[in-house]
């Protein structure tokens, strides 16, 4: 059994009011909230264990850098990755896919080669792409289209590969239309045509359970502040062969072995991507918030927030004039909408007025609007402090906005 008001008390916030009006927050496709013992982390670390890690012989620097690589481990547990030095900390989803696209782009990709996307990519799948003509290599998108339901066209995808297809860069799950994409088949198609596969799992990681080695992913992505953690940490798991092979994305101390000014030597793994003073209260934070996760359940979370999407959808579609965008077979706790002609920034705004946090906009993937003929949407995403109680008052909230217009 879930006890969502049990797990509402972690986390304080919920608690705030907005307006007079109970918080109901329903943003956390943009991030999510965070809980009692991630915030007491962040200040234990910093009031306890302070140090510069790596680097020092002194008792808390070698404290704290056991933290950090503990936290390393609980991420390789957490992805099940086969080795902890594949997990490289980045300062997000969006710094992954950087890295890759610069690391892979310098060492693998030529002018006129391809990489496959799909039509909902996050825009911080597709500019990273398109950066790599500033430096000269100008490549070419190819574009896996959808179905008026918001799932990918496979049949499509594979009549996109050609001997110049270098990569596949696809989201594990969508932002806009909550759909779920059958990437393990999609890697499974890729490797056959010996391609990599990049997923970008923020959407995914928090809602449902990654086993990095089951999907034979070459890199997965995702982001801390997305999963209960702290803003400014991510992580991206690259298989260890594929981490060999790449170039390092940014240089400094702690990525070199040994340095002159004639030569560097770059570190071993996973230092050779970490330039820089590590985040370690990041990552020691991040590894709460995947302790919390392990500790509810990532498929008891999964089940509730489903049943969670199904009652708001079934509410939702009783709205006269309510149009639903993402409607796949397979789909997370995201619910896009427009409400006949109300400017989704005027429902956004009014549904703030009663304490309602929802997304309005674009949502960072305007190719996917162009392709829906629309500009942007209203956006409720689910988690697991969320009730059904919330999503009445949602409704209400909606049905009170669309009588004023």
């Amino acid at each position: 059994m879930f006890d969502v008001q049990t797990v509402r008390k972690d986390f304080p916030i919920l608690e705030k009011k907005i307006y007079n009006k109970p918080l109901i927050y329903l943003d956390n496709g943009a991030t999510t909230q965070k809980p009692r013992c991630v915030v007491e982390k962040i200040e234990q670390g910093y009031y306890n264990v302070n140090a510069n890690i790596h680097r020092g012989v002194h008792h808390l620097s070698q404290v704290a850098t056991e933290a950090h690589e503990d936290a390393r481990r609980t991420v390789q547990e957490f992805l099940n990755a086969e080795k902890p030095h594949e997990i490289i900390f980045t300062r997000g989803t969006t710094e992954a896919i950087n890295l890759v696209a610069s690391s892979f782009g310098d060492a693998f990709l030529e002018t006129g080669d391809e990489v496959i996307v799909s039509v909902m990519e996050h825009h911080s799948n597709i500019v990273p792409w398109q950066l790599l003509a500033a430096r000269g290599k100008s490549i070419t998108l190819k574009v896996i289209p959808m179905n008026e339901r918001g799932e990918l066209d496979i049949e499509a995808y594979k009549q996109l590969f050609s001997e110049r297809t270098k990569l596949v860069s696809v989201m594990h799950v969508s932002n806009v239309l909550g759909t779920i994409n059958p990437v393990k088949e999609m890697i499974e198609i890729a490797h056959s045509y010996n391609v990599p596969f990049l997923v970008d799992g923020a959407q995914a990681v928090p809602h449902m359970q990654v086993d990095v080695q089951d999907l034979d992913a070459d890199f997965y992505v995702f982001s801390g502040h997305k999963i209960y953690g702290p803003t400014g940490m991510g992580v991206l798991y690259g298989k260890e062969s594929w981490l060999e092979k790449i170039p390092p994305y940014q240089g400094g101390g702690e990525m070199i072995a040994s340095v002159s000014f004639e030569k560097t030597v770059f570190n071993d793994l996973p230092f050779k991507f970490e330039a820089g003073t590590p985040d370690y209260i990041g990552s020691t934070a991040l590894a709460e918030a995947l302790r919390y996760v392990n500790k509810l359940g990532i498929q008891t979370i999964a089940a509730y927030e489903d049943e969670l999407l199904k009652y708001a959808t079934e509410r939702l579609k009783t709205i006269e004039g309510m149009r639903i965008f993402g409607e796949a077979a397979h789909k997370g706790a995201v619910i896009s909408f427009l409400v006949g002609n109300i400017h989704h920034y005027d429902m956004g705004m009014l549904l703030d007025r009663l304490g309602i946090a929802v997304r309005t906009g674009h949502h960072c993937a305007q190719p996917l609007m162009h392709d829906l003929g629309i500009e942007g949407t209203v956006r409720a995403s689910f988690s697991l402090y969320n009730t059904k109680d919330e999503i009445d008052l949602f409704i209400d909230g909606v049905n009170r906005v669309k009588q004023m217009f």
